[in-house]
C-alpha cells in the first residue's frame, strides 16, 4: 500500500507525536534525517532572516545529527525563495523560512502571487520576532522623530527611505509610517538589507525602517543616528530608544516575525519532530540570550501557531498596502 501523507488540517489537528503514533509515517519519522536538510532563507546572507536562521541551524543541527544548510535565495520579495520550497519533495529535506512578507504581506502586495501558501505549505513551527528601528543618516541633522516629520514635509518627495526589499515590514513599516504622519517619502527597495544598510551610511538614501538584527551593530557603532523602535513596547536591547507611539505617531506597532515552514504532504511525524526540537532549543537559555543579543524575541509553540499569526495578521497589511497605496517598484 502506498504511504499516505495527512493534509495540513491533519497535522494540525494532530498536535503531538502521541496523537500521530498510530499514523503509518512513523517509519518515515525513524528514518529521518539521514542526510543534510536544506533550509531556504528568501532573502540576503547577513540580512535579518539569515541571522535568525543561522543561530537556529547551528543547534538543529546537533539535535538531528545531520547538517541544516542555509540556502539563501532573495528575490522578488521573498517570492523565488518561497516557490522554491512550494516545489520542493515533501521529504522532510527541504525547509523555507517564512515570514510576515512571504506569508501575509505579499497576498495583498501582488495582484497574483506565484505560491499558495496556505495550500502549498505546512506550518513547522513560530520562531519569534523582532522590533524593526528607524535609523537616518547621521549628516541627515535630525535627532527625533517630531523633526524627521517636520523634514519629510517641507521636502515632499524628496526623502529617500531605503528598504530590504518590497514586501518586508521595512517597506511596508515606512508605509504604515507615511500614512499615519501625512508625509511624502520616496521608497528605494534593496535586495536585502546589507546592501541598504551600506547606502543609507554612505549617504545615498536618507532612512530606513530595518529589523535590529540586523541594524543593531550598526547603532550600537554609531554609524547611523537612531530615532525609535517600532513595537508596542520599548526594545530590551534597547530600552533608551522610545517606541514611535511615544514619539508622537500614537497606535503605530509593526514588529517583524517568522517561523519554519515546509512543503505541503511532508510527513506529519516529521513536523511534529521538527517542531519539539525546536520549541527544546528555543527554550534554553543560551539561545534566548543569543538570540536577545540581535533583538530577537523567540516563541513557543504546537505548528499551528505560525499559521494564527498569518491569520490575524493577513488583513491588517492588506489594509496597510490598501490605505497606503504601496506597490511592487
Amino acid at each position: 500500500m502506498p504511504e499516505q501523507f495527512p493534509t495540513r488540517r491533519d497535522v494540525l489537528r494532530l498536535g503531538s507525536a502521541t496523537a500521530l503514533a498510530g499514523l503509518p509515517l512513523m517509519s518515515i519519522a525513524a528514518a529521518w534525517p539521514d542526510h543534510a536538510v536544506r533550509l531556504v532563507v528568501p532573502s540576503a546572507a547577513g540580512g535579518s532572516p539569515d541571522a535568525v536562521c543561522r543561530l537556529l541551524a547551528n543547534e538543529l543541527s546537533r539535535s538531528l545529527g545531520q547538517a541544516l544548510i542555509i540556502d539563501n535565495k532573495p528575490g522578488a520579495s521573498g517570492n523565488i525563495g518561497m516557490i522554491d520550497v512550494t516545489r520542493a519533495t515533501p521529504d522532510g529535506y527541504t525547509l523555507g523560512y517564512g515570514n510576515v512578507g512571504t506569508l501575509a504581506i505579499n497576498k495583498a502586495l501582488f495582484s497574483k502571487l506565484p505560491y499558495d501558501p496556505d495550500r502549498q505549505l505546512v506550518p513547522v513551527a513560530l520562531l519569534g520576532y523582532v522590533q524593526n528601528a528607524l535609523v537616518v543618516r547621521k549628516d541627515l541633522g535630525v535627532r527625533g522623530v517630531a523633526e524627521l516629520i517636520a523634514l519629510a514635509k517641507s521636502r515632499p518627495g524628496k526623502l529617500t527611505m531605503g528598504s530590504a526589499g518590497n514586501g518586508t515590514t521595512g517597506h511596508l513599516g515606512g508605509e504604515l509610517f507615511k500614512t499615519m504622519t501625512g508625509t511624502a517619502i520616496t521608497h528605494v527597495p534593496y535586495r536585502g538589507s546589507p546592501q541598504a544598510i551600506q547606502d543609507l551610511m554612505g549617504g545615498q538614501v536618507d532612512l530606513m525602517f530595518d529589523n535590529l538584527s540586523s541594524i543593531a551593530p550598526h547603532i550600537q557603532a554609531g554609524r547611523l543616528t537612531v530615532l525609535a523602535v517600532t513595537g508596542a513596547q520599548r526594545s530590551a536591547l534597547f530600552p533608551h530608544i522610545p517606541t514611535l507611539a511615544e514619539s508622537g505617531v500614537p497606535g503605530y506597532d509593526v514588529v517583524a516575525w517568522g517561523g519554519i515552514v515546509a512543503p505541503a504532504k511532508t510527513p506529519g511525524a516529521v513536523v511534529v519532530q521538527l517542531n519539539t526540537a525546536i520549541n527544546a532549543i528555543l527554550s534554553t537559555p543560551a539561545m534566548r540570550e543569543k538570540y536577545a543579543a540581535i533583538g530577537f524575541e523567540p516563541l513557543t509553540g504546537p505548528p499551528e501557531r505560525l499559521w494564527e499569526r498569518v491569520a490575524r495578521e493577513t488583513p491588517i497589511w492588506a489594509d496597510v498596502v490598501k490605505r497606503s497605496g504601496a506597490q511592487v517598484d
